[in-house]
């Protein structure tokens, strides 16, 4: 039952982001480039692939509300965690085995798909990383850079 709570819930969440923005984009195709998406929705898939992610940098407007599609391609799970500083200090002391998909957060089971939403407004750098035992010690990390 929360599950289906949780699915609806972004799926509304979805639908009004979409309905304020007055339009969706689905761009998958300028990660590692010099392209800046947004504003408004952007739908980027993030692949894993032998412990790392598809690109390391993500260049976004601010006003932009990222869906990120998480394809874990690996036999081992992993995890997307996006945000300042912060949290990421939380993540590499926290405890958590696993984190229900809430905003800039989810687990991804091996050889599965998971989905996360962050909203990017203000400009810097926005870390996104796996913090499972040694995976960002591999190099499980990269960069959204919101710029003006």
């Amino acid at each position: 039952m929360r599950r289906v709570f949780v699915s609806l819930a972004v799926a509304i969440a979805v639908a009004v982001a979409t309905v304020i923005g007055g339009y969706a984009i689905a761009d998958t195709a300028h990660a590692d480039s010099q392209a800046t998406l947004g504003p408004g929705l952007v739908t980027v898939d993030v692949g894993i692939r032998y412990s790392h992610f598809s690109f390391s940098t993500l260049r976004v407007r601010p006003g932009t509300l990222v869906e990120f599609h998480v394809h874990n391609n690996d036999p081992i799970a992993h995890e997307f965690i996006v945000g300042d500083a912060s949290v990421h200090i939380r993540h590499e002391r926290g405890t958590e085995a696993a984190h229900p998909p809430v905003p800039g957060e989810v687990s991804v089971k091996a050889l599965d798909v998971g989905a996360t939403f962050y909203r990017f407004d203000a400009p810097g750098r926005y870390e996104f990383a796996c913090h499972l035992p040694g995976h960002l010690a591999y190099g499980m990390r990269g960069w959204v850079v919101v710029a003006p």
